[in-house]
């Protein structure tokens, strides 16, 4: 189907292919450019990615041929901008790093498109704008804008617009800063389209996208013993529908819905989402799994998702005591908690996607493995980011991981994954089946085949 969204899911029909890749082949990875987020806007004609370095790159798609059943589109590049430059923070010695660890875009309402973008403590309103015309025949100026002596002009001219060569420009258009004691995780624009919010360890803030100098703060969770502290917030997002209404997940593994109708500071939750640990599953390391990576509302605002380390769950919002949904992401790693935690891969932060009609959830792993969960049949498929398989419109084989006992033909062992290699940051295009899957420094770009 050309709507994609509503195609068969990845377990049933659906084969995938690669599209592009971006970024640099060598082996040797330049820190600025590790993509540290990845985001489709409304329509998805749109792709933006931002890194370490604190660059913006805005991917436009092009459609081939609109008349062919089977177009294939192609993301090229549209815009690169700094976003972000480092900073440092005399008065408490700490340098501020550009990273851009959320970019979020505003549905669009003119010619232009606008998005958000933050690091640790600053966020800024861009403005992404096409020009291609230029004025010319101005009275009082010469064409290369030098001014005409006054005595001079004779006549009066009418200037006219001229055809140029396209430009688009970034502007920031507002900054939004001094509002975050501590790093800011999560940004998500209301569906009233006039605030949004911005969530850092401990409180989370409502912004108006117009005022920069002041923000109300809705949640705050910080002791007043600071000893005392034993979660922080680690994702918020407001609901895609109800503009009343916002989710926060925790450390601990709670999510929290919070209705601002109730009271200015939704310190008090309306809802607590939580699911009893399986006592057979206890070990030293539950805590830090349990640790809640991102939450995702489904598009039409029924559900929402979580990923933890091991898992993506599928939460219903009118059943609080348990997930409706649960799917294992590698599970196999379960084993292996104890080297993960050595070697901090126990902390890594994955996060999660619906597809456009919600029917497929779907998240990263290691070894540049990415899973996708089909939620009506229940089916799962992993698949694999890498230069191997990037011949335009190869189709991508499904791979398999031995746990453990005898190793077939085509599977993986656990011990040979490469932990190095991690897909954290995933994307789906609200209308169609084409996935943007982000590994260290590359930006991969897969659709479904068409037959």
């Amino acid at each position: 189907t050309s709507d994609g969204a509503a195609g068969p899911g990845p377990g049933a029909d659906m084969q995938w292919c690669f599209s592009q890749v971006k970024g640099a082949i060598d082996d040797d990875v330049a820190e600025a450019d590790i993509i540290s987020t990845v985001e489709f806007n409304h329509t998805g004609e749109l792709l933006a990615t931002g890194d370490k370095g604190g660059r913006v790159v805005i991917f436009q798609q092009e459609i081939e041929n609109k008349n062919l059943p089977q177009f294939r589109s192609e993301y090229n590049v549209y815009s690169t901008f700094q976003s972000h430059e480092p900073e440092f923070d005399y008065l408490k010695s700490l340098e501020i790093e550009e990273k851009i660890n959320k970019i979020r875009w505003l549905p669009q309402k003119n010619a232009a498109q606008f998005l958000l973008s933050t690091n640790d403590k600053t966020i800024k309103l861009w403005k992404i704008s096409e020009r291609d015309k230029r004025p010319e025949g101005y009275n009082l100026k010469e064409e290369d804008g030098r001014y005409k002596d006054p005595n001079s002009i004779t006549a009066l001219r009418v200037p006219v617009l001229i055809p140029m060569d396209l430009m688009v420009e970034a502007s920031p258009r507002r900054v939004f800063s001094n509002a975050h004691t501590y790093h800011i995780n999560s940004i998500s624009v209301n569906s009233d389209n006039e605030t949004y919010l911005s969530a850092d360890d401990l409180r989370i803030n409502l912004w108006n996208l117009e005022i920069t100098d002041r923000s109300f703060n809705i949640v705050d969770i910080k002791p007043t013993n600071m000893e005392e502290l034993t979660e922080v917030i680690t994702a918020a997002e407001f609901h895609p529908l109800h503009c009343n209404t916002l989710v926060y997940s925790s450390s601990k593994g709670t999510i929290r819905l919070c209705d601002m109708r109730e009271s200015a500071l939704c310190d008090k939750h309306s809802k607590l989402f939580e699911e009893p640990e399986d006592p057979s599953n206890r070990s030293f390391f539950s805590e830090i799994i349990s640790s809640i990576s991102d939450v995702k509302f489904s598009h039409n605002g029924r559900y929402m998702m979580t990923r933890d380390y091991l898992s993506v769950k599928v939460w219903d919002l009118n059943m609080e005591n348990r997930p409706v949904e649960t799917y294992q992401v590698h599970e196999y790693l379960r084993s292996k908690l104890c080297s993960l935690y050595e070697n901090d891969c126990i902390f890594d932060k994955f996060e999660c996607c619906w597809n456009g009609n919600d029917s497929v959830v779907m998240t990263g792993s290691y070894n540049n493995f990415f899973r996708m969960f089909e939620r009506s049949q229940r089916r799962d498929v992993t698949l694999e980011a890498s230069r191997e398989n990037s011949k335009p419109l190869q189709v991508l084989k499904p791979r398999k991981v031995c746990a453990g006992g005898k190793r077939k033909k085509d599977e993986i062992s656990v011990d040979s994954l490469d932990f190095n290699k991690k897909i954290l940051h995933t994307a789906w295009h609200p209308q169609e089946n084409i996935i943007a899957v982000a590994t260290t420094n590359n930006l991969y770009i897969f659709q479904d085949k068409v037959n």
